[in-house]
């Protein structure tokens, strides 16, 4: 499966729609302004929540939660001790399975995989509209509102920590 996801900067307010390979609007993430914390929700179509995603208030690295109905699904942080500054964990919530995030993040030029094996590629690579990038989930039986929800997450988190340097 490919999504296509026009290139924005994410913030607070921000809405945009992802569209698979033919042009059709798959997912709808609707940037969630005035709160105290970054908050995005993953609607399909038809204006049903699918994901909550939202930034921990009280961590000592930031930290973003994916929720579904209400229950926590994966918890997402840069890795510890990682030479890679763009370098990922997603911590699902059945407390055993983690992800791995890792590339360059910001290039929108990643990969998400479970234990070794590739689950999504996010790359700008190949294609030809600008200021676009692809997100193929590559196995069949992925969640793909998961893998989408980790791909916003991850990107928010490292242009957070790249503003945050300018900041210094």
């Amino acid at each position: 499966m490919r999504f296509l996801v026009r290139d924005r900067l994410l913030g607070l307010g921000d809405d945009y729609w992802i569209e698979d390979d033919h042009g059709n609007k798959v997912f709808l993430v609707d940037g969630k302004a005035m709160r105290l914390r970054d908050t995005f929700e993953l609607k399909d179509t038809q204006g049903r929540v699918l994901v909550d995603i939202h930034q921990k208030m009280f961590a000592l690295r930031d930290t973003m939660v994916i929720e579904r109905d209400g229950e926590p699904l994966a918890r997402v942080k840069r890795k510890r001790l990682s030479l890679l500054r763009n370098h990922y964990r997603v911590a699902l919530a059945d407390g055993g399975t983690e992800l791995d995030v890792s590339g360059k993040i910001l290039d929108r030029e990643f990969a998400i995989e479970y234990d070794g094996e590739l689950l999504a590629v996010i790359s700008r690579r190949r294609l030809h509209v600008r200021e676009t990038y692809g997100l193929d989930v590559v196995r069949e039986d992925a969640d793909p509102a998961l893998l989408i929800a980790v791909a916003v997450c991850v990107i928010h988190l490292a242009e957070k920590e790249r503003e945050d340097d300018r900041d210094d």
